[in-house]
């Protein structure tokens, strides 16, 4: 990779700026002073530096954050606050894009990476990637509900849903339930409940196929994903 390509892809500057940047001698590669911006640059294997420190280059990012309310599932908005908002300038750089929607009112697992062909492969309905919510419900889920979801449920625009998996986790005035379903039909599994007559009134996903949410993050905070996870997500097959 070129060390201009390199140093403007990081957000050190347009090519132009990071031009003017290399003629003053600041960059380094492998401990000698690099000038040209068209000189390559194995990322791999060799260290760049700027002004003495390290620059580290790696072509994706893979960030899980924990979504709060109110915020939205897109890259940019003209009047609302949207995840890319909540993200540090040096995870920015890397135009990280969210895999996926979560309502603007739901919480819980949102996975942002910059990686294109790792989003399709989770998001492509051939896939059936399931993704587990913990729901309340605004009353009683009785195994009748059970027995509807695991044969699929009529949405209000006609449309049959695949069967989901739903476990009540505590029943009463107020259920409290977990969902797996394998599709991203828009606000799904509160239509899915207004079907049976009931309403969603708390919403968090939990996982997303071999990603699970990392409870230890507070709302709206994010880390990036551990190596395994990275490897689990890219070889993950639904069974």
């Amino acid at each position: 990779m070129r060390i201009d390509k390199m140093l403007a892809n990081l957000g050190f500057g347009s090519r132009k700026e990071v031009k003017q940047l290399l003629k003053t001698g600041a960059v380094k590669v492998d401990d000698v002073v690099v000038k040209d911006p068209k000189q390559h640059v194995d990322t791999n294997t060799q260290t760049v530096t700027l002004n003495g420190e390290v620059v580290e280059y790696k072509e994706f990012i893979y960030l899980m954050m924990n979504k709060p309310p109110g915020v939205l599932s897109a890259t940019e908005d003209q009047s609302t606050e949207t995840v890319i908002d909540l993200l540090e300038m040096d995870d920015q750089v890397y135009e990280p894009f969210p895999v996926g929607r979560l309502d603007k009112d739901t919480e819980g697992l949102l996975l942002i990476t910059n990686d294109g062909q790792l989003a399709h492969k989770l998001l492509s309905p051939k896939k059936h990637v399931p993704k587990t919510y913990f729901a309340v419900i605004d009353s009683e889920v009785t195994e009748e509900d059970v027995k509807a979801f695991s044969e699929g449920v009529i949405l209000d625009d006609g449309y049959e849903t695949k069967p989901g998996d739903l476990k009540i986790l505590k029943t009463g005035l107020h259920s409290d339930i977990e969902l797996t379903i394998t599709e991203g039909k828009f606000h799904q599994v509160k239509r899915m409940f207004q079907a049976v007559g009931k309403r969603v009134v708390y919403l968090k996903r939990i996982s997303m196929g071999p990603l699970q949410l990392d409870e230890t993050l507070e709302l709206g905070e994010y880390r990036e994903l551990t190596e395994l996870e990275v490897e689990l997500l890219k070889e993950y097959q639904v069974k």
